[in-house]
């Protein structure tokens, strides 16, 4: 009887072997499909202008290949230097990044170890928040970040920190909730203040869902364009979403093979950072957003 009992098990295994395998296809098919834009924006970045328009989906061939000169046309169009507008993306991220990770990791902490109204009442607000679209409020916020000063590079931050402070404390919340509270009394114990025990005892533990909030503020800050649009002066501060839309000739004219040129150069960076941090990001989306 065991026996037979083992060889019905062993008849088992290939019905879910074929399950995974139907689901490895499925995946990878959607998979091939989110990358198809990506490649042919490559792909045309290298074609003359006038055959990203007519043969969008064929390969460059010795007529239409335009080597790097949409690169150089999109980078010297207008006269504004492309590298400038690097400069300041790369500054509006990375700034961004920062704040939002900073105060909303301690603010999460503060809320979850903290069983108060107001704490309650700030974590609802957070929350709320991620369900206001953008365009309710795009006017008053141009208004406003020009008279506090907030249309520069260096300030412009501040507004991302408000815009991504909703997601990332319903991320850290859920996450600073499945750590045990004994480690925090254990290092208060040892003579460790409220800063002291956050900075040596709990950030080291939030790297997982750090790491997961840094991936998606910075593939969201790094491409937005509404934001500075509304809010940087355009003539002083243009990020690469800017500058690109700025590649238009007389008449509304636009050079697509330099257009795909600089989307290309701009999204390079995200991908590379994705595909370097991807193993933490359903690690720290998982923890924040179940365990809490």
């Amino acid at each position: 009887m065991a026996t037979k009992a083992l060889a019905d098990r062993k008849v088992k295994p290939p019905k879910k072997k074929s399950k995974k395998i139907g689901l490895t296809i499925f995946f990878s098919v959607i998979s091939v499909i989110y990358v198809l834009p990506v490649f042919f924006v490559a792909l045309n970045s290298f074609k003359k202008n006038t055959f990203v328009k007519t043969d969008t989906f064929s390969f460059p061939t010795e007529e239409s290949y335009a080597g790097l000169d949409n690169f150089t046309t999109g980078m010297t169009f207008g006269g504004y230097p492309f590298w400038q507008s690097v400069v300041y993306s790369l500054v509006i991220t990375l700034l961004s990044t920062f704040l939002i990770i900073f105060f909303t990791s301690m603010a999460a902490w503060y809320i979850s170890r903290v069983n108060s109204v107001f704490c309650k009442v700030v974590y609802f607000a957070c929350v709320f928040s991620m369900v206001i679209p953008f365009q309710m409020v795009q006017f008053t916020l141009s208004r406003t970040a020009d008279t506090l000063k907030l249309n520069t590079p260096w300030t412009i931050p501040v507004i991302y920190l408000g815009f991504g402070a909703g997601l990332a404390v319903f991320m850290f919340t859920g996450f600073v909730k499945s750590i045990p509270l004994e480690i925090e009394e254990a290092a208060a114990i040892d003579g460790c203040g409220p800063l002291r025990t956050y900075f040596k005892v709990v950030l080291p533990m939030l790297k997982p869902t750090i790491v997961s909030v840094a991936i998606l503020e910075i593939m969201w800050v790094w491409n937005d364009y509404l934001l500075p649009y509304l809010v940087l002066d355009k003539t002083k501060y243009r990020t690469i979403p800017i500058h690109i839309q700025y590649l238009k000739g007389s008449y509304g004219t636009v050079d697509l093979g330099a257009t795909m040129a600089l989307i290309f150069l701009s999204i390079v960076p995200v991908i590379v950072f994705y595909l370097t941090c991807q193993k933490h990001i359903i690690k720290g989306v998982a923890a924040g957003a179940v365990k809490g």
